[in-house]
C-alpha cells in the first residue's frame, strides 16, 4: 500500500489528520460537547468539564476561539459577563464527535474495566 499524497498547502494526512488537529488537547472535545447544548458561560464550562484548571481552560478556549470553532461574547457589562457559543463550523464539529459519545456511553463498563486494569500496570512499574 502506498503512503497517501500530502496536501502541500494544509499538509494534512486526512480528514481525521485535520480534525484532530483542532480537537487536540485534552479538554477541547468536552468544551465541544458542553457548548453544543448551548452557550456557556465561563463558570459554567470550568463546573462542566471536571478536573481541567483555569488556565487551560483559559488556553483552550482561546485556541477554539483562534480556530473558528467558537465565539466569545463579551457583553461588556459590570461586572463582567462573558459566554461562548459555537459557530457553525463548531456545530458541525461537535455533532461529528456525537456518535464518539453515544459509543463511550453505551460502553461505560468496558471502559472502565480497561482503565482499571490500565492502572495496575502503572501500579507494577
Amino acid at each position: 500500500m502506498s503512503e497517501p499524497e500530502l496536501d502541500p498547502v494544509a499538509g494534512f494526512s486526512c480528514g481525521l489528520d485535520a480534525t484532530l488537529r483542532i480537537i487536540s488537547g485534552k479538554w477541547k472535545p468536552l468544551i465541544l460537547y458542553f457548548l453544543r447544548q448551548g452557550p456557556n458561560r465561563y463558570g459554567e464550562l470550568k463546573r462542566a468539564v471536571r478536573g481541567v484548571s483555569d488556565k487551560v481552560l483559559i488556553q483552550q478556549l482561546k485556541e477554539l476561539e483562534a480556530d473558528g470553532v467558537l465565539i466569545r461574547h463579551d457583553y461588556r457589562e459590570v461586572p463582567p459577563r462573558v459566554d461562548y457559543a459555537l459557530t457553525p463550523l463548531g456545530e458541525g464539529l461537535a455533532e461529528a464527535l456525537r456518535p464518539l459519545c453515544e459509543w463511550g456511553s453505551a460502553n461505560l463498563e468496558a471502559v472502565a474495566k480497561v482503565l482499571a486494569e490500565r492502572a495496575k500496570w502503572s501500579d507494577a512499574a
